[in-house]
């Protein structure tokens, strides 16, 4: 198990280092405390831990401490530690809220249990709010998926055709292309949204362990497992499931992921009992999951089921054009986290990193914003090595080079600069935004004039 932490208050020295000796034998880290006013600065909001007290003690009892933590958060675990006078007592602060309690003289194996069970509550309370946050938050296409090139626009417009199309969808895509980012927005824009988001990638689980992961087991099932697990599958349940690398899967799983889909239940490795599931299923490949089937790599009933609809990403090199756009946002974003200015681009640098084929696709070009930051890019060190010659590159490099121009002999100036190009206002900031130009860089230093 991961290690969790436990946070022990028992005024008994001897029972405190006894018990804190055993949780830590038992792979917790505890933090001990003589008394609860001692031990409530660590409680905090969402705040992963296990809380651990007896009923009985001087200046602020179980009781009291129950309350003041369920100011805190209400949901965090409180397992009270009750002498026999005080089982009355524990049991009222149940009702109030705590999670278990435990009777003195205390075994062992009991209360390990119980902190187990309290602990791997908490980790999943803490895993859905995360995914309440994420899901409920509103997310822009626009400011997800960037970029005005025709094959982007097609993109987002299926997209949101397919969002609260309740059909199970494969997404296609080269690596770095994105393909978790379009599976988290199509749940963001669906109905599912207030529900479970769950991505999984087949292709870094060990086969042996993949079916418990996906399916969850009984206890006893097969070596090692000591407890009942709820799978991935399970817990997304009224939510969407994220298969990235599902050509990695076995087919033994394959198989079993069919009657999911098929039915609507699986059932847990180990148990013969289906659990029902409601599941939407977003499947992502780097490979020709067709192709896979026909030579029998792939189910090819299990195909079907999960390709009732398509997106197909297209890869950096087929859209240039939002280069400019996709650099400037990565780049806005690397200068806060490194927390260093980047030197302004030029045309000719954009011209060259538009010249590059991006094999790594949108990752790469991310990585590559990070290098510009630090100032060790390589690609914008040297000449291009290929030409751009079709007919959109060429015209986009030419209105590049004329804002670029026109903005240095206006210092920035940007009523003089639409002027003197003859077109808008908003049109003229529109340009600059598609190619990443920026006022302050054309502009002499103190100079917010407009």
């Amino acid at each position: 198990m991961s290690q969790h932490h436990i946070l022990l208050v028992e005024d008994d020295k001897e029972l405190r280092e006894s018990l804190t000796e055993i949780l830590e034998l038992n792979g917790f880290s505890v933090s001990a405390f003589s008394s609860a006013d001692k031990a409530l600065p660590c409680i905090s909001y969402g705040c992963d831990l296990t809380v651990i007290s007896d009923i009985r003690m001087p200046a602020m009892d179980g009781l009291t401490f129950l309350e003041h933590i369920h100011q805190v958060d209400e949901q965090l675990p409180v397992i009270l530690i009750s002498g026999h006078a005080d089982i009355e007592t524990a049991l009222q602060c149940i009702k109030n809220g705590a999670f278990d309690f435990v009777e003195k003289p205390l075994r062992p194996e009991h209360l390990v249990g119980l902190a187990t069970k309290a602990s791997q509550h908490r980790q999943l309370t803490l895993e859905n709010r995360r995914l309440k946050q994420t899901s409920q938050r509103h997310i822009s296409l626009d400011e997800v998926l960037l970029g005005q090139s025709e094959s982007m626009q097609k993109l987002k417009q299926r997209l949101m055709t397919l969002a609260n199309a309740d059909v199970n969808i494969v997404i296609n895509g080269e690596t770095g292309s994105g393909k978790e980012m379009i599976a988290r927005t199509l749940h963001a824009q669906s109905e599912r949204k207030s529900h479970p988001f769950v991505a999984i990638n087949c292709g870094a689980m060990p086969e042996n362990l993949i079916e418990s992961e996906l399916f969850g087991h009984e206890q006893g099932s097969f070596t090692g497992a000591s407890k009942k697990r709820i799978g991935k599958i399970e817990f997304a349940s009224g939510g969407t499931l994220f298969l990235d690398e599902i050509e990695s899967m076995p087919l033994s799983a394959q198989i079993r992921l069919l009657r999911v889909v098929q039915e609507g239940e699986l059932e847990r490795v180990g148990s013969n009992s289906p659990v029902k599931v409601d599941l939407k299923i977003l499947s992502a490949s780097k490979d020709d999951l067709l192709l896979l089937s026909q030579q029998g790599a792939f189910r090819q009933d299990l195909y079907y089921r999960l390709n009732v609809a398509t997106l197909d990403i297209p890869p950096l090199r087929e859209r240039k054009d939002d280069i400019p756009l996709l650099l400037s946002h990565f780049i806005h974003g690397s200068e806060a986290r490194l927390k260093k200015k980047a030197q302004p681009l030029t045309p000719i640098h954009f011209q060259q990193l538009v010249s590059h084929d991006w094999p790594g696709n949108v990752r790469e070009l991310m990585n590559e914003a990070d290098r510009i930051v630090l100032g060790i890019s390589d690609l914008i060190s040297h000449q291009c090595r290929t030409e751009c010659t079709s007919l959109s590159h060429q015209m986009a490099q030419f209105e590049l080079q004329t804002l670029h121009h026109a903005l240095v002999q206006h210092n920035g100036h940007i009523g003089e600069t639409a002027e003197y190009l003859d077109i808008p206002r908003k049109n003229l900031y529109l340009r600059m935004k598609k190619y990443g130009l920026k006022r302050e860089d054309y502009a002499p230093e103190g100079d917010v004039s407009d």
